[in-house]
């Protein structure tokens, strides 16, 4: 392992939450709500295809296969159903393969999923034509290992997102208030570019900053998304409320958090 991975791998082994703090917490604080991944996949194709989607589509034959990685509700993948033969998604969540099965119904897109995490599921995937992974690199303490499963069954292109920063960096503040706990900052999106380019990978980035799809219905079910993830109790909901008052933003009906800066990455894999 390189010294970009060494340090990748020690940067996200950082973020690992108190013991003390973790062992009073009343529910996990690693819960992904599917309503969010739903949202994001639901919305990802009623507004123009992002960076992220151009880099992939230009890639993309018509009917070509796409394999979506952590692919939640298909909020990467979906604006490429149009274009693509089948979609396949790797996720470690029955409820969000469920998610992503029902999306790709609604856009009459062939599908196939795949049940485990990422790298160790990546024997059971397909080569396809272009490889898709949306905010799962933070993730992934070996980064290069991760990348290089990701570089395998794709013969034409892969295409990662990632914000600029580590995504719990918002909450930092929060983490502060609430436990007096200064959190870490690293590691960051160009961080992940080293580590990938160490690996032998020839990537190129793009970060680019414009609104994406997504949120809850309920403003409640956003505000009770981060006190689990600050491990504390509901009835500290309305302190949560004020803390996040000018973080929180509605658009379209939808709760969620500021637009900020979002990095693309992809590569091609070699032809030889």
């Amino acid at each position: 392992m390189g010294p970009a991975s060494e340090r990748w791998r020690r940067d996200l082994e950082s973020w690992a939450i108190p013991e003390d703090i973790l062992a009073t917490a009343p529910e996990s604080p690693w819960h992904f709500p599917v309503e969010l991944f739903v949202s994001r996949a639901e919305g990802s194709t009623t507004v123009r295809p992002t960076f992220s989607n151009q880099a992939a589509l230009v890639a993309l034959p018509e009917g070509g296969t796409v394999l979506d990685v952590g692919c939640g509700g298909g909020g990467a993948s979906m604006p490429l159903a149009a274009r693509a033969g089948r979609l396949i998604g790797v996720d470690s969540s029955p409820d969000m393969l469920s998610a992503f099965r029902e999306q790709a119904r609604q856009r009459r897109a062939e599908v196939d999923t795949v049940l485990g995490r990422w790298p160790d599921a990546a024997a059971k995937a397909p080569a396809v034509d272009v490889a898709v992974c949306h905010h799962v690199f933070y993730n992934a303490p070996d980064l290069a290992q991760f990348a290089v499963a990701l570089t395998e069954p794709a013969r034409r292109r892969v295409v990662a997102e990632l914000t600029a920063e580590h995504p719990q960096t918002r909450l930092n503040p929060l983490w502060l208030r609430f436990h007096g706990v200064t959190r870490p900052t690293r590691p960051t999106a160009m961080d992940a570019v080293a580590v990938l380019r160490e690996a032998g990978l020839d990537v190129k980035w793009q970060q680019w900053n414009e609104p994406r799809p997504g949120g809850f219905r309920d403003g409640a079910n956003l505000v009770a998304w981060v006190r689990r993830s600050l491990c504390l109790p509901p009835e500290r909901d309305a302190e949560v409320t004020e803390a996040l008052q000018d973080q929180l933003v509605e658009r379209d009906g939808l709760f969620g958090f500021a637009d900020r800066p979002v990095v693309t990455v992809w590569w091609d894999p070699p032809t030889s």
